[in-house]
Formats: C-alpha cells, structure tokens, sequence
C-alpha cells in the first residue's frame, strides 16, 4: 500500500467482513444510524472512549489510543492498549453481546495490532476482545492466517472505496441486526438488482 493512499478508518474493516454493502454506505455515501446494538456499543465504550492512561495492576492501561499505518493505509484508535513491564502490547476492543467469535470482530483487533507494530517497531502477538454484556475477555492470536485475512480485507476496503461505488445488497439473515438496515432495504434492493440481471440476460437471448 502506497502513502499516499488515503487512510481508511479501522472500524470499517469491521464493517466490510459484516458487509460490504454496509462499508460502502458509510465510506462512499456517508449513511449513519443507530440501533440498539449501535446505543448498547456506545454505552460499552464510555470509559475506554475517554483519552489518558491508568495503571491497574502493575499494567499500563493506555485509552482511547490514536493508531495509523501508512504501510496499510489505516488510521483510528484503539479502545485499550494494555502495556506490560516488558513493553509488549496487547490491545483490547470493547464489544457489546455474549462472548463469542466473530471474523470481523478479530479482523478489526488485529488490525490494530499491524498499526501498533509500524507505529512502536515491536511485536504484538495477541489482543482480546471485551464482551460487555458477559463481561467475559476472549483472548486471540494474531496468526499468520489472521494477518493475511486482514491485509486482505484492508486491500479489498480500499478498492473499495477507490472505487466509489457501492455494492448492491446481499439479502441474509444478519441484516436484520444492521443499523443501517431502513436504509439499506436489503429486500426490496436485492429483489431490484436480481430484476435487473434478469431483464438484461432477456435482451442478451
């Protein structure tokens, strides 16, 4: 990736492995909305949110981090970076919800991790996710296959938005989740482009 890329802001990696259709409309067409999963994740990142660090434990607890690669062509911030007496990292992203595994959840963490690295040339070898509803900590290894995943994805995300288009709805079952779902309309959409190919495959014969 090029410097002179424009950087794409973290929480979009988790975005693009939910949907693309949902990246597009935030990067390329500037849609926002709430819904109770988006007000449970702000209320969960209250206290991470608030920039400053603390010690708990013998651990430095760095909030609200700014983060970037220039290699990758990402920026954001970090809700926790713990740094221990060796000065290893680990950061840690809060979520809302039970404890359980998402791609795209260990896409954005490790994501983090890449930028950490480029930023402080040291490495991060795992991060965990925070699951406010469970209040349980799932620890993951950013292994090579994670790493490749989310290079991937990076490179994918600014096609992407190079592109500046948005990709046509998808309709499944975790659209129903999206906050972005009124706008979206995955079912009338989806049924409108698969119209579409079909009127254009009848013109073809």
């Amino acid at each position: 990736m090029h410097k002179t890329v424009e950087p794409v802001p973290l929480s979009l990696l988790n975005d693009f492995l939910y949907c693309p259709r949902r990246a597009g409309l935030k990067a390329i067409e500037g849609w926002w909305d709430e819904n109770e999963h988006t007000v449970r994740g702000e209320l969960a990142h209250q206290h991470a949110d608030l920039p400053g660090y603390e010690m708990a434990k013998g651990v430095k607890l760095l909030r609200a981090l700014p983060v970037f690669s220039d290699r990758l062509g990402l920026s954001g911030r970090c809700d926790i970076v713990e740094e221990y007496a060796d000065g290893s990292f680990c950061p840690v992203e809060y979520k809302t919800g039970k404890r359980r595994i998402f791609e795209n959840d260990d896409a954005q963490l490790c994501a983090q991790a890449l930028c950490l690295e480029e930023m402080f040339s040291r490495p991060v070898l795992k991060g965990a996710v925070f699951h406010a509803s469970s209040k349980r900590r799932r620890e993951v290894e950013f292994t090579a296959q994670l790493r490749s995943l989310t290079e991937d994805t990076v490179n994918d995300l600014h096609k992407l938005t190079g592109a500046g288009t948005t990709p046509p709805a998808v309709f499944k079952p975790a659209c129903a989740a999206c906050s972005l779902y009124q706008i979206c309309l995955p079912q009338v959409t989806s049924e409108r482009d698969r119209m579409a190919r079909v009127a254009q495959q009848l013109f073809r014969t």
